[in-house]
């Protein structure tokens, strides 16, 4: 069975955000970015589930600038077996819409053939939670979200994930998209040897029109903008304090 995991890079999640000046969005120049830790942990358990002998093959694809090739390195050296790029665009501040991200995932997976594509639940600099669930659409293939645990058995893929009412189990039939949860393991990191081992192994480059896809913007950022600060608190030095604020504010 070959595993494809899609990794996205992202502004690192230790970095403080910026706004640029016109407000069109996050200021990516000269800023520490990594790879996405939702795809971190998805690509975790494909390596997990390769290490129980029920895959065969990794494959990490991302999807954006020719730096992506730092991401996708970092896959290699965790212990991915190839790496796909599609160069997207040439500006970093172009983030590929979820529907684009899906039907270029899509065409590599008719090329490639995998039976099991594991994906991070969000991107942590978006937040649109909706990629593997447009891929599985596409795919018409099982689809299971939010996994905190998976388990392998065969051609079925039990998934068990978290929901509001506390945890639901369901099996679902491969191939199948999953998309991964924070809880369902802790990324391992990449030793030295394994670092220089990545040099050596193939990274392919390509663009979306070798695949026939063509790149649509369909959303538009109207704005953005910094949180509003939060106010200072108080330091109460007794009880009576306390219920006198309360007091206060519901106007009492």
């Amino acid at each position: 069975m070959k595993i494809l995991v899609p990794v996205k890079r992202v502004l690192d999640y230790n970095v403080k955000a910026r706004v640029k000046a016109d407000g069109s969005g996050i200021d990516l120049a000269n800023v520490k970015m990594s790879m996405n830790p939702f795809d971190e942990i998805a690509l975790e358990e494909a390596i997990r589930i390769k290490e129980k002998g029920n895959a065969e093959e990794i494959i990490a694809v991302s999807i954006g600038v020719q730096q992506n090739q730092e991401t996708l390195r970092t896959a290699l050296a965790m212990g991915a077996d190839r790496a796909i790029l599609v160069v997207a665009t040439d500006d970093v501040h172009n983030d590929i819409e979820p529907l684009t991200v899906a039907n270029i995932l899509a065409a590599i997976t008719l090329k490639e053939g995998p039976s099991l594509i594991l994906c991070g639940k969000q991107a942590i600099d978006n937040d649109f939670n909706a990629t593997a669930q447009m891929l599985s659409a596409k795919l018409k293939w099982s689809q299971a979200t939010f996994a905190s645990e998976i388990d392998v058995k065969d051609d079925i893929i039990r998934v068990t994930r978290e929901v509001d009412g506390g945890l639901q189990t369901i099996d679902a039939k491969i191939p199948a998209v999953v998309s991964v949860d924070l809880r369902l393991n802790e990324p391992r990191y990449a030793s030295l040897p394994n670092i220089m081992k990545a040099k050596r192994k193939p990274l392919e480059e390509i663009n979306p029109a070798d695949l026939g896809v063509e790149i649509t913007q369909r959303l538009k950022v109207i704005e953005t903008k910094e949180p509003d600060s939060r106010e200072a608190g108080l330091i109460l030095e007794n009880i009576d304090q306390l219920v006198e604020k309360i007091q206060e504010n519901v106007g009492g």
